[in-house]
């Protein structure tokens, strides 16, 4: 079973984001802000990240630089999501290894079916 960590400090939709994975059969870990977060990661491993990048405490594009720059996690793929689209932050969170940027308000479907997408290529 696939384990993905959800980083977000919108309690609906960390709840949400948590319910549809779970019925999807991941394993979930959530945090719900950048520090809970930065804990997991530093002591978990995990086969797929979703973070927000505004976060209390940590955001995520810290948590990305921190996953990308570990020799042992750099491979974890890891999905930013938020409501901010500004252009020079999709490409610093891309800079800095992101594998996916997905604008808030998302279709759950439509991010199920991205995070399947690495999931599976992460799996070989």
């Amino acid at each position: 079973m696939s384990k993905i960590l959800i980083a977000e400090d919108e309690v609906l939709m960390l709840k949400a984001l948590e319910f549809k994975l779970k019925k999807d059969g991941y394993q979930v870990d959530v945090a719900a802000d950048g520090k809970q977060a930065m804990e997991k990661v530093k002591n978990e491993t995990y086969d797929l990240i979703l973070t927000d990048i505004m976060m209390p405490f940590v955001g995520g594009m810290e948590i990305l630089s921190y996953v990308k720059n570990d020799p042992i996690k750099k491979h974890t793929p890891v999905l930013l999501i938020s409501a901010v689209g500004l252009e020079n932050i999709v490409l610093e969170g891309f800079s800095l290894g992101a594998d996916d940027f997905i604008y808030k308000p998302f279709n759950l479907n439509e991010l199920s079916v991205r995070i399947k997408r690495y999931v599976k290529q992460n799996a070989f």
